[in-house]
């Protein structure tokens, strides 16, 4: 399975909303919560392409972008083939 990170907050709902579908796949995540941070925040905002927003989701070397991205490859059936690698 491909390395699977993500980049969050401690109250955002929409990290949590992904972090529970990744959970619920059974899938490892690192986990970096960049809220108290800045340079946390700037290192992410960098590596997503000017993406301020969390969480912020990468598989492998892929910016899969935040939760609602996420939630839709799951629901075109491609989330699972893209974590297989």
């Amino acid at each position: 399975m491909k390395r699977v990170e993500i980049y969050t907050t401690r109250t955002c709902p929409y990290c949590i909303a992904a972090k529970r579908l990744l959970d619920k796949k059974g899938v490892a995540y690192e986990e970096t919560d960049v809220g108290a941070d800045p340079d946390l925040r700037l290192a992410m905002t960098n590596r997503a392409g000017g993406k301020r927003s969390v969480p912020q989701i990468f598989i492998g070397d892929i910016h899969v972008g935040g939760c609602d991205d996420l939630h839709a490859l799951d629901a075109k059936g491609q989330l699972d083939p893209m974590l297989a690698g």
